[in-house]
C-alpha cells in the first residue's frame, strides 16, 4: 500500500475538505493515490478516531445548506484514508512514509499548530509540528533529497511562507548544513493555501458535518504538486484576492453581526440564521456590503468578485442547517475588528466607510 498524500492532522475540517475532496477525485481517476493521516498530538480520545478514518467502508461526511438557490441535504462515504498513524506511538513509520512515498504533505494542526516551545527539539519525537516537520525533512535529504510539495491548511495567512520562515529557523540550530539549508529553501515546495468552508460538527468517531460551499485555492509556483483534480481545488497565480474577499466579506460580515449581537445584548444561544432573521439588522449588514465593502473591492477592480462572494456569503449564512453561534464567533473580538476591517480600510483608503469606522472606533 502507497500513499503520496501524508496528511497531519486528524481535524473534522480535514475530513470534509482535502479528504472528501481526494476521495471524490480517487472515483475518476484524477487523484495521486491516497492518504495516510497522522496525530500530531498524543490525545488519547482521538484513538477512536484514527481507527475510524481508515475503516473499509470509508467515513460519513453530510453536506448541508443551499447552493444556487437549491438545498442539499445528502450525505457521502469517504475511502481516501488508507492508514492512520500516531506521532507518539508510531514514528519510525511515519519516518518511512514521509521518506519513501509522500508527494505531497497536507497539514491542518489548529490555532497553536505553528507554536514552537522552549525545549521543542528535544526528545526523539519534537514537540511542535514545525519541529515534527523539520525532523522528517531531514531524514528524506539524507534519504535521498527527492522534493516535496508542502501544503499547509492552517488558516494564517502566507502559511507556506510562514511554515518556511518557521522549519528554516529550527535549522539553522538543529541541523546547520548549508546543503540541507540549501535544499530546504530551493527543491522542498511551499505552497501558500486558502481553504474556505464551514465544517459545523463532528460525527463521532469520524466525520463532518459540511456545508455545501467549498474552496481550496493554492497558489502557483514552479514545481508545485497538487493531491487531486477537483472543481473546488484551484491553482491560481495570486492568492491575495482570494484572502481579500473571505476575510473582508464571509469574515467580516460575522464580525459585524458579532458586534451587534454583543452590545444588544441578545440571547447567549443565538445563531447567524437567527439574528438574521431581523430585518433591521439583515439590512444594516446589507448596506454595509453594498455601500462600503463592494465599493472598496471596485477599488482594486475586483467589485464583480465582490458582489458575487456577497450573495454566495448571504446564502451561507442563511443555511437551515447550520448552527452558527454568535459567542463562538465574538471569541476574540478586539483582533478580529483589527484583521477584518480596519486593515480593510488600510487597504482601500480613498473609500468613504462611515459604519465600518464606527464599528472599529468603539473599541
Amino acid at each position: 500500500m502507497r500513499t503520496p498524500i501524508l496528511q497531519f492532522g486528524t481535524s473534522r475540517f480535514l475530513q470534509a475538505h482535502a479528504d472528501l475532496f481526494v476521495g471524490e477525485a480517487l472515483e475518476k481517476g484524477e487523484a495521486l493515490g491516497r492518504i495516510t493521516v497522522v496525530q500530531t498530538t498524543g490525545s488519547p480520545e482521538r484513538a477512536g478516531r484514527l481507527a475510524a478514518l481508515a475503516a473499509p467502508g470509508g467515513f460519513p461526511v453530510i453536506v448541508r445548506g443551499r447552493k444556487d438557490g437549491r438545498e442539499i441535504n445528502r450525505e457521502q462515504r469517504v475511502t481516501s484514508v488508507a492508514r492512520t498513524l500516531s506521532a507518539a506511538s508510531d514514528w519510525d513509520e511515519v519516518i518511512r512514509i514521509f521518506c519513501d512515498e509522500a508527494e505531497v504533505v497536507l497539514s491542518n494542526t489548529g490555532d497553536t499548530g505553528y507554536r514552537i516551545g522552549p525545549v521543542d527539539l528535544a526528545g526523539t519525537v519534537p514537540a511542535s509540528f514545525p519541529g515534527k516537520l523539520l525532523a522528517l525533512l531531514h531524514a528524506r535529504f539524507q534519504a535521498g533529497e527527492r522534493p516535496v510539495t508542502m501544503l499547509p491548511c492552517e488558516l494564517i495567512s502566507r502559511n507556506g511562507e510562514v511554515l518556511k520562515r518557521l522549519v528554516l529557523g529550527l535549522q539553522a540550530d538543529r541541523y546547520p548544513d548549508s546543503a540541507f539549508s540549501a535544499w530546504l529553501s530551493e527543491k522542498v515546495i511551499w505552497a501558500n493555501t486558502l481553504v474556505d468552508r464551514i465544517v459545523s460538527e463532528p460525527i463521532k468517531p469520524a466525520g463532518a458535518i459540511a456545508e455545501p460551499y467549498a474552496l481550496w485555492a493554492i497558489e502557483n509556483q514552479p514545481g508545485l504538486t497538487v493531491p487531486c483534480r477537483h472543481a473546488n481545488v484551484l491553482v491560481v497565480d495570486d492568492l491575495t484576492p482570494y484572502e481579500k474577499l473571505k476575510l473582508h466579506i464571509l469574515n467580516l460580515g460575522h464580525t459585524v453581526l458579532a458586534d451587534i449581537w454583543m452590545k444588544e445584548n441578545r440571547p447567549a444561544d443565538e445563531t447567524v440564521k437567527v439574528i438574521l432573521r431581523d430585518t433591521g439588522i439583515r439590512e444594516r449588514l446589507l448596506t454595509i456590503y453594498r455601500d462600503e465593502v463592494i465599493p472598496g473591492f471596485a477599488a482594486k477592480g475586483l467589485g464583480k468578485q465582490a458582489e458575487d462572494y456577497v450573495a454566495a456569503t448571504l446564502e451561507r449564512f442563511d443555511n437551515p442547517f447550520l448552527e452558527h453561534r454568535m459567542r463562538e464567533i465574538a471569541n476574540h473580538h478586539a483582533e478580529k475588528l483589527v484583521r477584518r476591517i480596519v486593515d480593510f480600510k488600510a487597504w482601500t483608503p480613498d473609500v468613504p466607510m462611515p459604519r465600518l469606522t464606527a464599528i472599529a472606533a468603539a473599541q
